[in-house]
């Protein structure tokens, strides 16, 4: 005897609630495996009708917020965010991002920001580097000043960003990287500890692996 139980089924032209739309745009996400989801890829993934969600909320943007994701094609995105975006990229993947790597995570913003902003991706890098290459000195909070520390502790996203890029993505003890070890993680070090009176500066700083960093303890 089959052990199916009842089921109900949409009644076709039955009204959709709010949940419902925010729901499938989640379940979306989740089969395509990105948190940052386009009417596109909706209109591929989804089961009901994008303009659905865009009239009920006001805008297809919208919808997505509300859903707790990522929007596709957000405007008047700063060039901090778009350049953070892309060293969070280059960091992952231990090279120089493609275009193509923008519709995935770990990237939270579509190649339409970056056309529009730069209007091309190798004007988007050209500028990126400029921005990333700039030194720029994280001050101490009053608690670090009074240990005598004349930086912050915690580098910033551009002084990890050059410090990676000197070391090659690789770590400086055991060589791993994860251009050609995905999944690696990377982790910026002060040669000399902050413990110790070591400041927030690149020649303080070092690229090493999770395994490698975790294991060194205060070690110089």
């Amino acid at each position: 005897m089959s052990d199916s139980k009842f089921q109900l089924e949409r009644v076709q032209g039955a009204p959709v609630s709010n949940e419902e739309i925010l729901t499938d745009i989640r379940h979306a996400a989740t089969l395509a495996g990105t948190n940052v989801v386009s009417m596109r890829l909706y209109s591929e993934f989804g089961k009901f009708d994008p303009t659905t969600a865009s009239r009920r909320f006001g805008t297809w943007n919208k919808a997505v917020i509300a859903a707790g994701l990522e929007v596709a094609n957000e405007i008047n995105i700063s060039d901090a965010r778009l350049f953070e975006n892309l060293m969070l990229l280059w960091e992952h993947y231990g090279l120089q991002p493609r275009r193509a790597e923008l519709a995935r995570p770990p990237s939270a913003i579509s190649q339409g920001a970056y056309r529009r902003r730069f209007r091309s991706w190798i004007d988007a890098l050209t500028q990126f580097v400029s921005y990333a290459n700039a030194r720029e000195v994280i001050p101490p909070t009053p608690v670090d000043a009074a240990t005598g520390h004349q930086t912050g502790r915690d580098p910033s996203l551009r002084a990890r960003f050059r410090v990676m890029k000197r070391d090659s993505f690789s770590c400086r003890a055991c060589g791993a990287s994860p251009a050609r070890s995905p999944g690696i993680t990377l982790h910026i070090d002060h040669v000399i500890p902050w413990s110790r009176g070591g400041d927030t500066v690149d020649e303080n700083l070092r690229t090493l692996c999770a395994a490698c960093n975790l294991g060194k303890s205060n070690a110089l």
